[in-house]
């Protein structure tokens, strides 16, 4: 009886959901219309985890500067995230033309035998992008990140936006000293009671992995899978040996493992695989890399950032894919031009962060600059959902290692909190 009564923890009830989603989205292959029922199960738990994404980053943000205090110290924090996360992307960017380059996924297939998805939705978010205001995508970027309103940053859930009136405001409750404790303790109450619903929100993520994944392979199966296998096991690839050895030696740099932060998330990794969402996770994540040393000042501030200017598993998907297209319709790129690509991604994916589905919209305007004929895009959408579920785990994993990394910059990483944290798991 004692077996029956044991509890099966919530990795244990993920991974079964997940395995349950596949074999029945297997059975069900093609049943389109089933889908429609099975779907809003998984949005429900995504919409849930989403409503309270904002209040945590808010709250969470404004008490940590509040409790920094110097806007020299905030500004030395931006400086040096922004620096690491600039370095990081590039390198995954560089990895990707080179992965490319090396196993040419796209060479040897002919784009009028594969079968085309659908990307209006994309095109007309990359057009809508176009139009700068200041002629720049990034400097437009870099204006908006000040909100006109807040309420309505708030409202659209524009993390940017939020971020700079969160630090302001943070140091604004710190100028006023005494005045600013009711504000504190305010915050702080709404921050308890924001995890308190993450803890009884999470207790769905079965049901949501299920109905992810289920509908995941119910929608294309093995059928868009088989022709672009190679492309698959390239990005797939690419993204193991980006986490393993690049990221692996940043933590080894920082005098932590990559595997410890693996262990340490495999239940939010294993959820933003499924949900292909690195948003449902990201309370937990400032939770959890707080615990393994990183103080809350930093996790609260580098995390949030991270969402929109640190997408490492995004960054070597766009590269390998825009190669990938130019490699299928035969057009070679040189050396200059692919440094070219490099540059025009490094610009193009921090100009975009916020527009929805940005890694096809940040593709579609890169290949538009290149040269390189957009409609190839068509042609991998099939598979998008399963490299997307694989490059949101690398985010993940991205971000939770450059809180470690700013802290050890800053001198602040807690080794004893760290290696007790490691031993109680």
């Amino acid at each position: 009886m004692a077996l029956f009564k044991r509890k099966i923890s919530l990795p244990m009830q993920v991974m079964i959901a997940l395995v349950l989603g596949v074999v029945v989205g297997l059975l069900l292959y093609g049943h389109k219309d089933v889908a429609n029922y099975i779907q809003p199960l998984g949005d429900i738990f995504l919409n849930l985890i989403k409503m309270i994404v904002i209040p945590v980053v808010f709250c969470s943000l404004a008490l940590s500067i509040s409790g920094v205090g110097e806007s020299k110290t905030v500004g030395r924090y931006g400086l040096k995230t922004i620096v690491y996360f600039e370095i990081i992307t590039t390198i995954a960017i560089a990895l990707g033309v080179l992965f490319a380059n090396l196993f040419k996924p796209g060479t040897g297939l002919d784009p009028n035998k594969l079968p085309k998805g659908d990307i209006s939705k994309y095109e007309s978010s990359a057009h809508a992008a176009e139009h700068s205001t200041y002629g720049n995508h990034f400097i437009d970027t870099i204006v908006n990140i000040i909100p006109t309103n807040f309420f309505e940053a708030l409202a659209k859930g524009e993390l940017l936006p939020i971020i700079f009136f969160a630090v302001f405001f943070g140091l604004g409750i710190a100028a006023i000293g005494e005045k600013g404790k009711p504000v504190k303790d305010f915050l702080g109450g709404v921050l308890e009671a924001t995890f308190w619903m993450i803890n009884k929100i999470l207790k769905l993520a079965p049901l949501g992995v299920f109905a992810f994944i289920c509908v995941t392979i119910m929608t294309f199966g093995a059928s868009a899978l088989i022709p672009l296998l190679k492309l698959v096991l390239v990005v797939v690839g690419a993204m193991v040996f980006f986490v393993v050895v690049v990221l692996g030696i940043v933590a080894k740099l920082v005098g932590t493992s990559v595997f410890d932060i693996i262990k340490v998330l495999k239940s939010e990794i294993l959820l933003a695989f499924s949900t292909s969402s690195s948003e449902a996770v990201l309370p937990v994540m400032m939770q959890k890399m707080e615990r393994f040393g990183s103080p809350k000042d930093i996790t609260s501030f580098v995390i949030p950032i991270g969402y929109t200017f640190n997408l490492d598993g995004s960054a070597l998907y766009q590269s390998i894919a825009a190669l990938f297209v130019a490699q299928m319709y035969g057009i070679h790129l040189s050396l200059p031009e692919q440094l070219v690509l490099i540059f025009t991604l490094m610009i193009t994916s921090k100009g975009m962060a916020a527009v929805p589905g940005t890694s096809i919209v940040v593709l579609l305007t890169t290949l538009g600059s290149m040269g390189l004929p957009a409609a190839g895009l068509a042609l991998i959408i099939g598979v998008d959902r399963i490299l997307d579920m694989v490059r949101t785990c690398v985010n993940v994993v991205g971000n939770a290692l450059s809180t470690v990394v700013i802290a050890k910059w800053e001198g602040v990483f807690d080794k004893e909190q760290n290696k007790d944290y490691l031993n109680s798991i």
